[in-house]
């Protein structure tokens, strides 16, 4: 039952969230006029025209790969439906707790600029995706549970 629905949108989940080393989720242009981009690896500057890493966020950069892989373990759950069901239920919890660290270590990097419209990147939008993506992975899972066990009463 690899080849189910649930397990495309637990692919597009993974690749979401792996997405996020692409994206920037933050723009910013300094008090100096330096332009600034925050992504899930760091703080990264454009300095004399070459953009360079000026901070790093280890522990954020590890998180994302961690909380990436779980929605691709969760494929291989597919014998154990509830078991699926939980480990969704966990990874949805991560992401919003994943997405008030990026907040926090945004908010520590601008410091107190106002942030407007377009100092938001697409990585803003790709932990909100994930949880989409998940919601409706859980939706498949539960339409296979529910088609068991209605097989299951037919044969009883």
């Amino acid at each position: 039952m690899i080849q189910r629905i649930q397990t495309i949108w637990l692919f597009l989940t993974t690749t979401v969230i792996f997405a996020l080393f692409l994206f920037p989720y933050l723009q910013i242009l300094n008090a100096s006029g330096t332009a600034k981009a925050v992504k899930v690896t760091g703080v990264y500057e454009n300095i004399g025209g070459q953009i360079v890493q000026t901070s790093d966020f280890t522990g954020l950069t590890i998180a994302t790969v961690i909380l990436g892989l779980l929605p691709f373990v969760i494929i291989f759950f597919f014998r154990e439906r509830q078991k699926q069901i939980r480990l969704c239920y966990l990874v949805i919890v991560l992401i919003l707790g994943y997405s008030f660290w990026m907040a926090q270590t945004a908010k520590s990097v601008i410091g107190d600029l106002q942030l407007q419209l377009q100092n938001y990147g697409i990585g803003v939008i790709l932990p909100c995706l994930a949880v989409l993506f998940i919601i409706l992975a859980l939706r498949g899972i539960r339409h296979d549970e529910k088609l068991i066990k209605s097989a299951d009463r037919l044969r009883a």
